[in-house]
């Protein structure tokens, strides 16, 4: 199997030096390389549209700013000040996909979340190499492919590629390396070998297992006890093991499956030891901060620090994070439960934007209950923070001249201030992103003040006020990763879904608005409450204005409340 850019040649596992030149492999070159077809997709690495003449990040950098972060460390259980390992780099590593079939929400929510610590590490001034894996090796893969008739790498590439496409759509930054297993196999037979030439693991019938016995301290990240413990989900339990809980390093070769020669005989690897091979290869053996979901810490990070420290005793990681469950109905949302939603389908009805909206309003480690209704409120928010930005940006177009934001009146300057506090406050504090958009509520309120009221219209220094709180919620909105490409063509989409959740067209919206007026034209004032509450209840709000009526996506309107307004 040809190695990936970044390990063209045999890498040796212990004499490698990840500050050795390797050009990233960014999501880009990987989708060109596998997939053609799939270059529409859009990478949003500069996020920062300036429609003024100041840099979008200047007055919140104005002496430079704090790089103070407090993360929970799932390992020692409480929030810490995060420290790098060297004070101007950052080292993260996040356990990526096993690509069998389309991703669901429970990825989204992992990956938004290690999405946005990514964008403000950047934000604080880090450079951050941030590396997720593939494991496009792996039993569920092979079981689909017997399934469907098809070679299980093929499968996983199909799917990376389909990966990549929800990623982009979710606006995920590209992560530094993207390293799959198959491209891997010499640095995981490396580790392997050293871990057995440490007496901590063993060989039967071709197989490796790793002993948790010859380690003490298996357990402390999951905090069970080693006789607690059991063999992990992927693990079939072998009467062969020393102890039940032992764990596969290298499987034997299967007729059938795809397989590779190793000093043991043709197999493949097993789980766990592709993460502490790769996070080795591309970040050393110390990770400033290794991520995933709460499902991962048992049995696959209890298992990664085992055998990483089997290979060598340096081996650590400064931070261990993790995201909470995504729940349907009080159960954890997987593919193995069949109780899945995947992004895919989500899209079918929501903008992407509207699904990160909805992961970003809960606290990132705190159980997220997914209903549509909460994809509802959250895409009406999204379209009010976007409509408003898109009326600001209109206006200040118009304005021929540059506008100086830094001018701006002291009312405008105490908002701006309380935003950029709040935005501080809270992220630095293991990354409170629903009290972010919480702080968004303030500068949009004035800015639709000095946009619609008589007052605000009038009140002195307006463009410059404008300018100034459009630029710095362009900047919050960057780092949360909502910032669309554009305020025009994200209001569009996101009044295509609405029609499309209606079951409706913009013809036959429009055909209703033309029916309401002839009805209030000949006073029949029922009727044309009737109407109005039809599309309420299709998530359809009309507004009146002295141009006419039109029509914006809204929450669906209660049956309850529906009723109330009916009687």
């Amino acid at each position: 199997m040809a190695l990936a850019t970044a390990s063209l040649r045999r890498l040796s596992l212990f004499t490698f030096s990840p500050s050795q030149s390797h050009a990233p492999q960014t999501l880009i070159s990987l989708v060109r390389k596998r997939n053609p077809t799939l270059l529409t997709l859009r990478y949003f690495s500069s996020p920062f549209r300036p429609l003024c003449s100041a840099s979008p990040f200047a007055s919140l950098r104005t002496s430079g700013p704090s790089k103070e972060l407090y993360l929970y460390n799932t390992m020692t259980r409480t929030k810490e000040q995060f420290e790098p390992r060297d004070p101007s780099k950052v080292g993260m590593y996040v356990c990526g996909v096993t690509p069998y079939d389309f991703s669901h929400i429970g990825h989204a929510r992992a990956y938004v979340t290690f999405d946005v610590l990514f964008r403000y590490l950047q934000y604080l001034g880090y450079d951050v190499c941030y590396v997720r894996n593939f494991t496009d090796i792996d039993d569920k893969i092979i079981a689909r492919a017997k399934e469907s008739n098809e070679d299980p790498l093929s499968i996983s590439a199909r799917f990376c590629d389909e990966f990549h496409f929800d990623m982009s759509a979710l606006q995920c930054l590209p992560p530094t390396y993207e390293p799959r297993v198959s491209d891997h196999i010499d640095q995981i037979i490396d580790m392997i070998k050293k871990i057995i030439e440490n007496d901590c693991a063993y060989v039967v019938d071709g197989d490796v297992y790793y002993s948790v016995d010859k380690f003490p301290a298996y357990g402390r990240l999951s905090g069970r006890s080693l006789e607690d413990n059991r063999a992990g989900e992927r693990v079939a339990v072998d009467q062969r093991k020393r102890n039940p809980a032992d764990f596969a390093l290298w499987k034997a070769a299967k007729e059938g499956e795809p397989s590779w020669e190793s000093p043991w005989g043709q197999g493949r690897p097993g789980w766990h030891i592709e993460c502490s091979a790769m996070s080795y290869v591309y970040l050393g053996h110390t990770i400033d901060i290794h991520g995933g979901g709460q499902d991962l810490i048992f049995p696959h990070h209890e298992n990664e620090i085992a055998q990483s420290c089997a290979a060598c005793k340096e081996s650590s990681v400064r931070f261990w994070v993790h995201n909470g469950f995504v729940n349907v109905d009080k159960e954890k949302m997987s593919k193995s439960l069949k109780n899945f939603t995947t992004i895919r389908q989500v899209m079918e009805l929501y903008h992407a934007l509207a699904l990160r909206f909805f992961l970003l309003g809960t606290h990132y480690r705190t159980t997220i209950n997914y209903s549509r209704e909460q994809l509802d409120t959250a895409s009406d928010r999204l379209f009010y923070i976007y409509q408003t930005l898109h009326e600001c940006e209109v206006l200040l177009s118009a304005e021929e001249k540059p506008i100086a934001a830094e001018d701006s009146p002291p009312k405008t300057s105490e908002c701006l201030q309380k935003l950029n506090r709040e935005l501080r406050v809270c992220m630095s504090d293991d990354l409170h992103t629903p009290m972010v958009l919480s702080a968004l509520s303030d500068p949009l309120k004035h800015i639709n003040d000095l946009l619609h009221t008589r007052k605000g219209r009038r009140e002195e220094r307006r463009m410059e006020s404008l300018c100034a709180l459009e630029r710095q919620l362009r900047v919050v909105l960057g780092i949360l990763g909502l910032m669309p490409a554009s305020y025009a063509e994200i209001l569009q989409q996101l009044r295509e879904k609405a029609l499309v959740r209606a079951g409706l067209t913009e013809a036959q919206v429009l055909e209703k608005i033309e029916e309401r007026t002839s009805a209030r034209i000949q006073k029949q004032y029922e009727r044309s409450d009737e109407i109005r509450r039809e599309l309420e209840a299709r998530g359809i709000s009309l507004m009146d204005n002295p141009d006419g009526t039109s029509w914006r996506p809204t929450s669906p309107l209660p049956v309850e409340e529906l009723q109330t307004t009916t009687s």
